[in-house]
């Protein structure tokens, strides 16, 4: 039986529940999953309070967007509605406009891709071998320790 991660589970059923609301079928097929296992963690995740869900990506723009029209009062009450704080749409709004800022400083060039990729097999070589020397030290240390008890049993008799 395959296990899946809580995260994993969080991200497919939130794509179930509003606002997003896709059919289970269509979700289960996407995933890889069965239906009704699908069913199953939906209904969990229905039994806890809505602070514990995860809203996904697209559902958090779509939340923003819903509520960006309406006054504080009407806001609030959607929050309630879904389970939210209205800090937390403010918080989603930030991050969302700020992504759109100036998309060329955020994203990296394949040129410095390439070099931060040629770095990590670098310090995971360097690393790799650190941990050789490492594990040869700690056997020399424990031989020596054996040798040096040998040798003092025998002074003793």
């Amino acid at each position: 039986m395959a296990r899946y991660g809580q995260t994993f589970k969080d991200r497919a059923v939130a794509r179930l529940l509003p606002p997003e609301g896709a059919a289970a079928e269509v979700v289960a097929k996407e995933v890889g999953i069965e239906v009704g296992t699908l069913k199953r963690w939906r209904e969990d995740a229905l039994s806890r309070p809505a602070r514990g869900r995860a809203w996904t990506a697209p559902a958090r723009l779509d939340a923003v967007i819903t509520t960006a029209a309406m006054s504080q009062a009407d806001k609030s009450a959607w929050c309630r509605e879904h389970g939210l704080y209205p800090g937390e749409l403010e918080k989603w709004l930030s991050s969302a406009t700020a992504s759109l800022a100036d998309p060329e400083e955020v994203r990296a060039s394949p040129q410095a891709t390439r070099k931060d990729r040629k770095r990590i097999k670098e310090l995971e070589r360097e690393l790799h071998r650190k941990d050789r020397a490492l594990a040869e030290t700690a056997a020399l240390l424990v031989l020596s320790k054996k040798v040096e008890a040998i040798f003092r049993r025998g002074e003793d008799e």
